[in-house]
């Protein structure tokens, strides 16, 4: 196990694909010194910023304490093992991630788990925009894997994913599961407008509060439970509503009725 501390308070980004699990198993503690990270324009080696610390024990973990809230990348196509980060955190944490677990004990920037394919990531706080989406112009967001966040996240959580779950234990701002394909999006508190906007395929399950349903979705019936994995149920009841329509949509969106009395009208429509 290597444990990493930040010598400094960064005040430029820093790029830091090399921290991963993968990149440090079965070197020295001189080797993973060596390896290469970006602080702003500037190449360094890994001990120039970070004091590195080795537990003998033979398996592929990292831990890090400190705040690194400028520290990008982090976990980058990550395949297997852990990291455990006590602190907040920077962008694009575990893009692109295949498998392991990244864990963190603070707060996360936007694209955590931008394109992740398996693995887990866990925070125990909040997340910025973005959560499991692409980058701009891309239609590729989240194809597996599973992210929980305990706090709030901010805008288009879950744009264009296609395949995994996404659970938040907070609140959700607007346009949450944006062109969504496919997977599961579980909102345990409040979200805002736009909701599912051009989704095609998908689930989503709102547990409170959500001011209005976007005019392209069609209310289907009421569930008193949804499944959000093989072994937990939401419960209810559930006002389900289908689309969105403008795509010809077969989404799913699951709304809280008793926190939603406002929407009673719809009922008038079954």
């Amino acid at each position: 196990m290597i444990t990493l501390y930040p010598l400094k308070e960064f005040k430029h980004p820093i790029i830091a694909e090399s921290i991963n699990p993968e990149f440090f198993q079965g070197k020295s503690i001189q080797e993973i010194g060596s390896l290469k990270i970006w602080e702003g324009n500037k190449e360094r080696k890994l001990r120039e910023l970070f004091k590195i610390e080795e537990d003998k024990a033979d398996n592929p973990t990292i831990t890090i304490h400190g705040n690194i809230g400028k520290v990008r990348k982090i976990g980058k196509k990550m395949e297997k093992g852990e990291i455990t980060i006590y602190g907040n955190v920077g962008m694009h944490l575990g893009e692109e991630m295949k498998g392991g677990k990244i864990t963190v004990h603070g707060n996360a920037d936007s694209w955590v788990g931008s394109m992740m394919k398996g693995g887990t990531i866990e925070i125990h706080g909040d997340a910025g925009d973005y959560l499991g989406a692409p980058y701009r112009g891309s239609n590729e967001g989240m194809h597996g894997g599973k992210i929980i966040v305990h706090g709030n996240v901010r805008s288009e959580a879950g744009a264009h994913m296609r395949k995994g779950i996404i659970k938040i234990y907070g609140n959700a701002s607007q346009f949450a599961g944006f062109r969504m394909r496919g997977g599961t999006i579980y909102i345990q508190k409040d979200a805002e407008e736009r909701v599912g906007a051009c989704m095609s395929d998908g689930k989503i399950v709102i547990c409170g509060f959500l001011k209005s349903v976007l005019p392209t979705f069609t209310i289907e019936g009421i569930k008193k439970k949804v499944k959000i994995e093989e072994d937990e149920k939401a419960v209810g009841p559930f006002y389900l509503f289908r689309g969105d329509l403008t795509e010809k949509g077969e989404g799913k969106l699951y709304v809280s009725k008793e926190k939603n009395p406002h929407l009673s009208y719809y009922e008038k429509f079954l």
